[in-house]
């Protein structure tokens, strides 16, 4: 009978049959920038959502909230096809990119935030001469603070944790 081995030849093993630290790597760059990528695209659809009138406003929460209650699995065939035609099918594209075009839990979460923050502190940004992007990026993104971690986390330990989008 082979004798057992040696706990550090173990650990040695496992760093040398499979390559651990690029998938690491792979994992927290798929992470970072799909939580980036996430916060850019969903605060100005939520600060939209939460401030603007526009007409169709009530309509597009609508999807969003449509979009929230739909599972990523059925949306899982068309995607692949989509990325295979686009010649992207084993790259880390896929898995980033669409986090670059909002997330319907981040929209939903962030402007239900936007609506608690006072009128009255964008009514004195306006007076002194802000436009709505500067408001966005000056008083509410300040204010917004707590909801911004919040939904950063919430995006990044989604992302770390995903193995069923990666793996198609």
């Amino acid at each position: 009978a082979e004798a057992p081995a040696e706990p550090g030849l173990i650990i040695i093993d496992v760093f040398t049959k499979a390559p651990l630290l690029r998938w690491t790597f792979n994992t927290m760059v798929y992470s970072c920038l799909a939580t980036l990528g996430m916060l850019v695209s969903s605060v100005p659809v939520a600060y939209a959502l939460a401030r603007l009138r526009w007409r169709g406003r009530n309509l597009a929460f609508m999807i969003v909230l449509v979009a929230l209650m739909l599972p990523p699995q059925v949306t899982v065939v068309p995607l692949y096809v989509m990325w295979a035609k686009l010649h992207l099918v084993g790259t880390l594209w896929p898995v980033i990119l669409p986090n670059w075009f909002g997330d319907a839990f981040s929209i939903f979460l962030l402007r239900q935030f936007f609506l608690t923050i006072p009128e009255e502190y964008l009514d004195a940004a306006r007076v002194d001469g802000c436009g709505e992007l500067r408001i966005l990026y000056t008083v509410v993104t300040r204010l917004a603070r707590p909801a911004l971690a919040a939904v950063a986390l919430f995006s990044f330990l989604y992302t770390f944790n995903d193995f069923f989008l990666p793996l198609l």
